[in-house]
C-alpha cells in the first residue's frame, strides 16, 4: 500500500461524511461558522480513530461490528433524515419558518458521525493485515491522521457547498436534507449487505 492509497481511502471514507455535512448546512443555511466548523471536525475525529479501533481490537471484534454496521448505519440516518423530511410536510410553511430558526444539535452531528464512519472499523483491520504484511508505508496513527485530515478537508468543503445551496433553495433545504441522509443510509446498506 502506497501513501497515495491511503489519501484515496480517506477520501473514499469521507465520501458519506461530505453528503451528510452538505445536507445538514443545507437545511440550515444560516449555520454559524463554528457549528460548520464542529461538524467538520466530528466527522473527521470519526474517521481518525474507527481505524485505530478496528486496527487494535483486531479482526473479532471488528466482524462483530461489521455484521450489523450497514443496518445500523442505516437506522441512524433513516430516522434522522426522515425526521426531518416529515417535520417539513407536517408543518409547510410554519415548521419552514420555525426551522429558520432552529440548532443542529450536538447529538445529531454524533449520530451521523458514527453512522457514517462504521466502515473504517473494517479498514482498520485492513491496515492491520497491511502493516502484518510489511506493506504498510507508515504508522498506522498516520494512516488514521491521514484518513482524519482527508475527511476535515472534505466534509468542510461539504458544508460550505451546502450553506451555499441552502441559501438559494431555502423553501426546500430541509427536505432534500433529510432526503439525503435517508439515501447515504440506504447506500450503506446496501454496500454491506451486497
Amino acid at each position: 500500500m502506497q501513501l497515495y492509497e491511503i489519501l484515496l481511502l480517506g477520501a473514499a471514507l469521507s465520501a458519506d461524511a461530505f453528503a451528510a455535512g452538505m445536507s445538514d448546512a443545507a437545511a440550515w443555511p444560516r449555520m454559524p461558522q463554528s457549528r460548520c466548523a464542529l461538524i467538520a471536525l466530528t466527522f473527521a475525529l470519526f474517521q481518525f480513530f474507527m481505524p485505530l479501533l478496528g486496527y487494535y481490537c483486531g479482526a473479532a471484534f471488528t466482524s462483530a461490528v461489521s455484521a450489523i454496521a450497514p443496518y445500523l448505519s442505516f437506522a441512524l440516518l433513516a430516522v434522522l433524515g426522515g425526521k426531518a423530511v416529515l417535520d417539513w410536510q407536517r408543518g409547510g410553511e410554519q415548521a419552514r419558518t420555525l426551522h429558520k430558526k432552529a440548532r443542529l444539535g450536538a447529538g445529531k452531528v454524533l449520530l451521523q458521525g458514527v453512522a457514517t464512519s462504521l466502515d473504517a472499523l473494517a479498514v482498520g483491520v485492513a491496515l492491520l493485515a497491511q502493516d502484518t504484511a510489511g506493506r504498510l508505508p507508515v504508522h498506522v496513527v498516520l494512516c488514521s491522521a491521514l484518513i482524519g485530515a482527508t475527511t476535515l478537508a472534505l466534509t468542510g468543503l461539504g458544508v460550505r457547498l451546502g450553506k451555499a445551496a441552502g441559501s438559494r433553495f431555502e423553501d426546500g433545504a430541509q427536505f432534500w436534507g433529510g432526503a439525503v441522509l435517508v439515501f447515504i443510509g440506504f447506500k450503506l446498506l446496501f454496500e454491506g449487505v451486497l
